[in-house]
Order: C-alpha cells, then sequence, then structure tokens
C-alpha cells in the first residue's frame, strides 16, 4: 500500500511525517515490466511442450460435456466422437492466432483503465473464500457487508488495480442469487474494473446484463470491462457449466481466463514438464474455442498451480515447482502471442504467520520474473483459499506495491543530480541534508508502512505490536476514511431494478437455512 504524498515539501522531520500520514489512494497506473523474464527453457524445450501438447489434442483428445461445444467443433471442422473432440494442430494454431495479444480494461472510472498483455500486468484480489480471517482477527462465515468491505479495501489499495468479485461468499444471500448481489457489490464500491460470475451460463449472462447497464450496450460490445473465469476439470475436460459461461462472455466480447485447475501429481503426472504440456494443452483447446465463439474476442491463457504433497495429499504452496511451472507457463503463453494468467500470494497457513508470509512472498517473486500478465489472488488467500484474511490482505496489497516497483526498473531520470551529490558532500559526511535528498526523500527508496523497522526500543515504547496488529489497525484506518466514488443514480436505479426482478424469477429455495 502506497501513501506517498500528493506533493513534495522538503523541511524538518515534523513535516515530512505529515506529509507522509497523508494516505493517497490513487490506483497506480497499469505495471509496465521494465526487469529481464526469468525463462528456464530453451528453445527446443519449448518446441517438446508445444509438440507434446498438440499429440494431446490431436490422439487423446479433450472431452467437451457440452452438446453445444460439441456442435461447435463440427461445424469448425475438428473430429468429434461422442464428448471427445480431436484438435488438429493446424486448426489451433489458426484459431489461437486470432487473440488479441494485449488489449485495454475499461474501468467506470476512466483514469483506471489499464492496458494488459505483453508487457503489461495487474494486480487483482483473492476470489472463492469460504470463510474470512475479520477485522478481529477471526475465522467466521462472511456476510454481505464482509464482501463490500473488501471491496472498499481493494479500493483504497493504489497496487490493486480490480475490485475483483466474490472475494468472499456472503452467506446471508441466497445462492441462487448471490451473483447479483456479488456482481453490484463489485461496481458500487470501487470505479476499478471487476471480474464477473461464471457459476453459471445464466449467471454469467445476467452479469453481462449488469454490465450493459452500467456500460451501454454498445459500448460492452467492443470494450472490455470485465473477466470471467473458467475453470477445466483437469485431466483433459472442459463441462457445460463453463462453457455455457465462456460463450455468455465471449458473446459480448469480454475476455475469459481459460484455467485449467492443476494439481500436480494428483490431476496431471508428477513431473513438471509433463504437467505443463498437459496444462498447456487444456489451455490451448479452451482458448481456441474462445475463437470458435467469435473470432477475434479478448482470450487469456489462465491456470491454478498447486502441487499435492505425496504424504498426505493436500495442496501445497509457495513450493519450488510452482515457481518453475509459472516460468515455464509464461514462456509458453508468450510462444503463442496471448496474455497470460497466474495466482499471487498464495498461503497454506492457517493464520497470518511466517508460513503465510514466506509462501507468498515466494510466490509474487516468481510471478514477477514469469512476466504474467493478470495477477489473480494478489491479496488476502490463506489456508490453501479456505479464508480471505483482512491482515493478510492489507499486507499482500503492500507487497503489491513493492513488487509493482521493483518491476518498473531502475529510475535514471536524476542520475546526473544524485552523482552531483557526491562530489557535494565529500569523505565522511552525510547525504540527509542535501537538497538531492529533501527534493527525494519520498521516493528515491519504497518505505513501507506495515514493517517495523524502528529499535527494539521503540517498537516495545509502541506497544510491541506484531504485523497482524498493525495491518488491522490499517484495514480500520481505511475503512474509516473511505469514500464511496457514487454510481450515477439513474444507473444505480436500473442496477437494483434488474436485481429486484431477476430475485423475484430465481427462486431462492431453502439456501438460507442451510447449514455451512
Amino acid at each position: 500500500m502506497s501513501t506517498e504524498p500528493r506533493r513534495t515539501r522538503s523541511g524538518g522531520r515534523a513535516s515530512r511525517q505529515s506529509i507522509r500520514s497523508i494516505r493517497d489512494i490513487t490506483m497506480l497506473p497499469g505495471l509496465t515490466r521494465k526487469i529481464p523474464l526469468c525463462e528456464v527453457m530453451d528453445g527446443a524445450q519449448i518446441e517438446m511442450i508445444d509438440n507434446a501438447s498438440m499429440d494431446i489434442l490431436e490422439n487423446v483428445g479433450v472431452q467437451f460435456r457440452d452438446p453445444i461445444a460439441l456442435e461447435d467443433w463440427k461445424k469448425a471442422g475438428a473430429k468429434v466422437v461422442g464428448e471427445m473432440v480431436y484438435l488438429d494442430r493446424g486448426l489451433v494454431r489458426d484459431l489461437i492466432a486470432t487473440i488479441p495479444s494485449d488489449f485495454t480494461y475499461h474501468a467506470r472510472n476512466p483514469e483506471n483503465n489499464v492496458r494488459l498483455g505483453g508487457p503489461h500486468s495487474v494486480f487483482v484480489p483473492m476470489t472463492g473464500a469460504p470463510f474470512l480471517r475479520d477485522l478481529d482477527d477471526v475465522r467466521r462465515n462472511p456476510t454481505l457487508e464482509d464482501l463490500a468491505m473488501f471491496h472498499k479495501l481493494s479500493h483504497m489499495s493504489p497496487a490493486l488495480h480490480s475490485s475483483a468479485h466474490h472475494i468472499v461468499e456472503p452467506y446471508d444471500h441466497p445462492i441462487s442469487q448471490r451473483h447479483l448481489r456479488i456482481t453490484y457489490s463489485s461496481m458500487k464500491y470501487s470505479d476499478k474494473m471487476f471480474m464477473g460470475m461464471t457459476t453459471s451460463p445464466k449467471n454469467a449472462e445476467d452479469v453481462m446484463e449488469m454490465c450493459a447497464i452500467l456500460y451501454g450496450e454498445e459500448f460492452l460490445d467492443d470494450h472490455p470491462v470485465t473477466t470471467g473465469n473458467c475453470n477445466g476439470n483437469s485431466p483433459l475436460v472442459w463441462d457445460e457449466t463453463m462453457l455455457g459461461a465462456m460463450r455468455a462472455f465471449c458473446k459480448r466480447n469480454q475476455p475469459v481466463l481459460c484455467s485449467p485447475f492443476v494439481l500436480g501429481g494428483a490431476n496431471t503426472p508428477a513431473s513438471v514438464p509433463a504437467t505443463v504440456a498437459q496444462l498447456n494443452a487444456e489451455a490451448l483447446s479452451a482458448l481456441a474455442y474462445t475463437q470458435v465463439i467469435r473470432r477475434g474476442c479478448p482470450a487469456i491463457y489462465g491456470h491454478y498451480l498447486a502441487s499435492v504433497s505425496m504424504k498426505s495429499g493436500a495442496p501445497m504452496a509457495g513450493t519450488p515447482e510452482i515457481s518453475l511451472m509459472n516460468f515455464m507457463i509464461g514462456q509458453m503463453a508468450r510462444y503463442y502471442g496471448v496474455p497470460w494468467r497466474t495466482s499471487n500470494t498464495l498461503g497454506g497457513a492457517k493464520t497470518f504467520d511466517a508460513q503465510a508470509g514466506y509462501e507468498s512472498a515466494t510466490t509474487l517473486s516468481a510471478v514477477m520474473h514469469a512476466g504474467a500478465n493478470y495477477i489473480w489472488h494478489s491479496a488476502g488467500w490463506n489456508e490453501a483459499g479456505m479464508h480471505c484474511s483482512v491482515a493478510k490482505f492489507i499486507v499482500d496489497a503492500e507487497q503489491c506495491a513493492m513488487a509493482y516497483r521493483m518491476a518498473e526498473g531502475p529510475r535514471w531520470d536524476d542520475f546526473d543530480q544524485a552523482i552531483a551529490a557526491v562530489s557535494d558532500v565529500g569523505p565522511g559526511g552525510h547525504y540527509l541534508g542535501h537538497p538531492h535528498t529533501l527534493e527525494k526523500f519520498q521516493s528515491a527508496f519504497f518505505m513501507p508502512e506495515l514493517f517495523d523497522n524502528n529499535s527494539i526500543e521503540q517498537w516495545s515504547a509502541d506497544g510491541e505490536k506484531e504485523i497482524t496488529q498493525r495491518a488491522l489497525e490499517t484495514a480500520r484506518a481505511m475503512l474509516s476514511e473511505y469514500q464511496e466514488p457514487k454510481l450515477d443514480e439513474a444507473c444505480d436505479e436500473a442496477l437494483l431494478d434488474y436485481i429486484a426482478r431477476r430475485e423475484i424469477e430465481i427462486p431462492a429455495a431453502d439456501e438460507l437455512n442451510q447449514s455451512y
């Protein structure tokens, strides 16, 4: 989280502290990476993965459990036997060649538009947590109010470029109607871009209708404004729910993440290169289908990566193999010329402890050097995604700001001034009072707000607060300062009218009485 001031002033310690106390929530522009990529495969190995993936598509096949998709593939010239689709590599290459290599997301606030693809990256919070650790660090079931809280924190975190969608599951609302309230919350409490629910084809269509209300039908047709996620069932299965949602998004020219769900060693071979080859085949089959639906619509090479403990079968985060696979997948996506998605600060720890920090930092570093574009699950993820932690959310968001600064590369704009200061100060002096230092003290080095770098005496005098407590206090302060970016009144009324009508049409059943 950046709290750099809106203006630069010189002066003493008191004035500097006063400046630093101003919270600047202005969203950082989409990241343009300027650091080298980590590429662990040579050209021959990239071609080895590509060839293995194409062999899988041609000879093993992919199961499309959806009659509409099967008919679409037949019309596109694929070999279809029952639910099995066998894709010729020439057909696959022809289709994925029409996916845009980069595009611009349009936010409700145009100042928050961001570019995606190539060197352009965005950070997106986690989604899908069935529990949260709240402002008191208590693990419990979330509500719509909790979801709104996370959308507000997303809005106020400069390095987060999206409010996502169901960061946590709002259990106080019926499952069948939940997607409506989740989408509205994403739209209402932040004017950044957001994600759209793909929990069913009809739910995806509802999201598209709400986007048309917010942006206008014509604007929606040629401007990406939201993102859907379609998970494959590894190994080599795409189901009717995901494919129907994919069609709803692609027909309206909205991008989807084509995301095989990889548990390395469980639903893929116990081998990093072979896992990547299978994942690559699965992703290519879905990417190609987006272009069968609508040629030229934006799409994103996706995945969810976890390796599995051979002791317990549990998914693991922050392991070396996950980093290696991210490096390799980045190379494959660039080989095909398509943007790609990864998962970011994942933790398997049950609390916001050292394990959570190490796991998250390891993955964050790898993701930045892998050159990922859509960097999802960038804030809050812990307990293998079972809960979103408010404390971790705040610290993760600041970690993304630090990673953003690193990925920008060195700044050379004041090099001559800084070198001149060496002559001014000379041997044995110090730079603290030099004009260049006073001008640059805020921006020369990233100063984390949530890490305590004081002496132990000062730390003790301040109450011996550990990072969880500091993060929760910061979250409370942010929420007390939050100002809602108001929706246009007519648009807000139209959205609420649509939700009210759909909630009448969609049965709520007895879901509110279910025990979770």
